[in-house]
């Protein structure tokens, strides 16, 4: 099976949930996933649902709090064993499907370069679908990519005060 490199950016929410959807009909359909969380720490109500499917493996390279400014030297170290993992990942050929979860947003926050996420782009080999997720994709990133998906925000509960609820946002 050809595989291809999806984006999905953008504002609004969904972006997760729609990489989250993917990786269970990949597991449904036999295939093999991993997922690389860039920026989260902790235990997320998708960890432990994922947790339940021997075929998808999900792994945290972030450090549990939000990267404001210029990332720390820990960040980066995170953000680096991520990349690698995922580097090492691809180049193994094991998983069907391998989700980078905010690597846009590591992008943005400068925990990884965007040279770095389009040579994880390149270094894809045929057979695996890779997803990027996280808002503020590059123009190279969306150029370099397959199939992108705009999640654009119309309207938001959160800016009524309602914050990320359990088993919804988190």
């Amino acid at each position: 099976m050809k595989g291809y490199i999806q984006v999905y950016t953008g504002n609004g929410k969904g972006k997760t949930t729609a990489s989250i959807g993917l990786a269970l009909r990949a597991a449904g359909a036999g295939l093999s996933v991993y997922i690389a969380q860039f920026l989260k720490k902790g235990d997320y109500s998708e960890i432990k649902a994922l947790s339940r499917f021997e075929n998808i493996t999900v792994e945290q390279y972030g450090l549990g709090k939000f990267v404001k400014g210029s990332p720390s030297d820990e960040d980066r170290a995170a953000g680096a064993a991520g990349y690698q993992k995922l580097c090492e990942i691809l180049s193994q050929n094991t998983h069907d499907v391998v989700i980078a979860e905010e690597g846009n947003v590591a992008v943005m926050c400068n925990i990884i370069t965007e040279q770095a996420l389009l040579a994880l782009m390149d270094m894809k080999p045929d057979n695996i679908e890779l997803i990027i997720t996280g808002r503020g994709a590059t123009p190279k990133v969306i150029e370099r990519a397959d199939l992108v998906t705009e999640m654009k925000e119309i309207k938001h509960y959160y800016h009524q005060g309602v914050t990320a609820r359990v088993g919804i946002e988190k």
